[in-house]
């Protein structure tokens, strides 16, 4: 079976059932926006798109597009047949990307000059960003605020001071963090900065539900909140706290009452404490749930029967040293280093006195050797006579 084959054998897409609604990021992913695509043109994630605006145009970064919008759509609570759904117009040409960059441009000061003029007006609110449209008609200003602010004065001081349409848009806290952005204590970006979009409540009783210590520092993100990350493990958390044993906070024994400490969901083991001491006794499910029996009829145990942990972790086998503190003076420490400088003086000596020789013996045997194959040498005869 060839391609052409295999392509022809495959089902046509109804262009009906086809998903028309794009997905449209602004400001690096700060806002997304669902837009129209009535002529059912083909966009790639990541390209630059002219959209409808307020009397006017947009651009904006395409990022999501087929059936992952609807589902996307479902989880945000938005209808795909809704009218209200602006358009997408076409791809984005250099013209508009020009004065797209042109107007970002302007954000800056008009940030800088709104936080002027609402602090001369005497506004207790706290300007985070100014989005101003690709074709300069329209501006959108990011605040924050504890209370309810009358902002209607500010409104017509802003549209005289830059010529524009002004809306006002009131963020949270959490929001204002991830325009802001930042690194967050695990050393990753925020998560409200990347891809977290619905922010839900954040409570302490998730962080008891996990065993963590009740720190305000340690548990507040950049925001000043507590941080999202809490409520990713709860539901694991949750499931497992379930095969624990209910209203187990004090059991009854013969030496006092055990106060319960933490639960260990990874081991399945609770924690208890007796009034005598400190010590902590861990118990195992089943344990705990017997002596609930014996509490219930009235009895009490006689121990608690805790379960002897073994560590799991490798130990690191040490080299076995010698404490000799105090055994080591440091008049010995300087007659040893003065010894090995003498060797070491001795040894340089004895060399530079064995190599002369060593040469001078050398150059005698060259001079012998060049004599014997002198072919008008002749050796010396030794003189009879002579003692």
């Amino acid at each position: 079976m060839n391609v052409h084959d295999w392509l022809m054998n495959l089902p046509f897409s109804d262009p009906e059932s086809t998903c028309k609604i794009i997905e449209v990021s602004f400001n690096q992913g700060s806002r997304k926006e669902f837009y129209r695509n009535n002529t059912l043109q083909f966009f790639e994630k990541g390209e630059w798109v002219t959209i409808e605006g307020v009397s006017g145009f947009d651009v904006g970064e395409v990022s999501l597009t087929g059936e992952l919008v609807r589902l996307q759509m479902k989880k945000k609570g938005a209808e795909e047949f809704n009218p209200e759904i602006k358009k997408v117009l076409r791809h984005s040409s250099e013209k508009d990307i020009e004065l797209f960059k042109l107007n970002k441009a302007r954000e800056k000061d008009a940030l800088i000059r709104t936080r002027a003029i609402a602090r001369q007006l005497g506004l207790e609110m706290k300007l985070i960003e100014v989005e101003i449209q690709a074709d300069g008609k329209k501006a959108t200003f990011f605040y924050t605020a504890e209370d309810r602010v009358d902002f209607r004065e500010l409104i017509k001081v802003l549209a005289s001071e830059f010529k524009v349409k002004v809306e006002m848009r009131q963020i949270g806290i959490r929001q204002e963090a991830g325009k802001v952005g930042g690194i967050g204590s695990c050393g990753r970006e925020l998560c409200c900065a990347t891809w977290l979009t619905d922010f839900k409540s954040v409570t302490t009783t998730a962080a008891r539900y996990q065993n963590l210590a009740i720190n305000q520092t340690k548990l507040s993100g950049q925001c000043g909140r507590l941080k999202c990350c809490l409520n990713y493990e709860l539901d694991t958390y949750l499931d497992a706290l379930q095969h624990f044993p209910e209203n187990a906070d004090v059991l009854h024994t013969v030496k006092g009452s055990a106060t319960l400490i933490k639960k260990d969901i990874f081991r399945d083991l609770m924690w208890y404490v007796l009034p005598e001491g400190t010590k902590q006794y861990p118990l195992t499910i089943l344990r705990v749930k017997e002596i609930q029996r014996l509490n219930a009829r009235g009895e009490k145990a006689e121990e608690l029967q805790a379960v002897e942990l073994v560590s799991n972790k490798m130990t690191e086998v040490e080299h076995s040293f010698v404490d000799v503190v105090g055994q080591v003076s440091l008049s010995s420490l300087e007659k040893t280093s003065k010894r090995r400088k003498e060797k070491d003086m001795r040894r340089s000596e004895k060399k530079e006195m064995k190599g002369p020789e060593k040469k001078d013996q050398k150059q005698v045997e060259k001079k012998n050797i060049e004599k014997q194959n002198n072919p008008h040498f002749q050796p010396r005869k030794p003189q009879q006579g002579k003692k």
